[in-house]
């Protein structure tokens, strides 16, 4: 019991705090109907990590960070921007295309680097099993300012993702909201690839947030469900890649699908 204490009390931890930030994000993006922002910021966040490396910064280094965050916060502004009060084509197309071409720009530079299969990886699947104490206070005090900047926004962020028409309506600005919310949503994203990986960090997004519509009514019920699921999920799949000997971040990952169909049958049961 001590040397699983030892071992896996710091990604239990790091996905704690994942899980208190993401699960309410998670709630606009399903909100805003754009369910793969996350994959597409992650990915351009990931693209800045590779391209960091071509340039001699080291995958983890704060340059790499940086660089990283620069190019997430371009496509926080990219898509702010291109929210139009009657779309031609759904804002998910555009998601989709920027997912795409950053993730294809990223295997390039990969090509060049030394090491790229192993870099690739890294960006996937991250390092939660060796994250170690100052980065996860790092998370900590960043995802806390965050949410406070959220909880003070809180009114025109949610009047934006529940009924955008409506509030172009009444006034509000809509794209400056929408660049506050992608923008604190890029720096949320780049600090947690870099710690869990693209693929945990997307099932940390929507797996609970899901989970909190399928199972609750009102905003709080479903951000409550999705802390619980994210919490009891995340014991879970720690708990299993030590028991078992597997991949940490991996075996989140398919926790989370196991919860979400609990969920379901939870929700076919009521």
């Amino acid at each position: 019991m001590t040397e699983f204490l030892q071992l896996m009390i710091k990604p239990f931890l790091a996905c704690l705090i994942l899980t208190g930030i993401h699960a309410y994000l998670g709630l606009h993006v399903i909100e805003r109907e754009v369910i793969f922002v996350d994959l597409a910021l992650a990915q351009m966040a990931a693209f800045g990590a590779t391209l960091g490396t071509l340039w001699g910064f080291g995958l983890h280094s704060s340059q790499s960070y940086l660089t990283a965050l620069g190019f997430t916060l371009v496509g926080a502004a990219v898509f702010a921007m291109t929210r139009l009060r009657k779309p031609i084509v759904p804002q998910e197309s555009l998601i989709g295309v920027v997912y795409a071409v950053s993730a294809a720009a990223s295997i390039l530079v990969l090509s060049r680097a030394a090491e790229g299969g192993e870099e690739l990886k890294a960006l996937l699947v991250g390092h939660l099993l060796f994250v170690e104490w100052p980065e996860i206070l790092k998370v900590l005090l960043l995802y806390g300012f965050i949410g406070m900047i959220h909880w003070a926004a809180r009114r025109p962020l949610l009047a934006i993702s529940q009924d955008p028409q409506r509030a172009f309506a009444q006034g509000l600005r809509v794209r400056w909201w929408d660049f506050v919310f992608y923008a604190t949503f890029g720096f949320v994203v780049t600090s947690s690839v870099e710690m869990a990986g693209v693929l945990l960090v997307f099932s940390f997004l929507i797996v609970p947030a899901v989970c909190g519509v399928l199972l609750g009514r009102t905003i709080g019920q479903r951000l409550l469900v999705g802390w619980v699921v994210g919490t009891l999920t995340s014991v879970a799949g720690v708990s299993a890649s030590y028991v078992w000997d597997l991949p940490t971040g991996a075996t989140v990952v398919c926790a989370f699908g196991v919860a979400l169909l609990l969920s379901a049958a939870g929700r076919r049961l009521k």
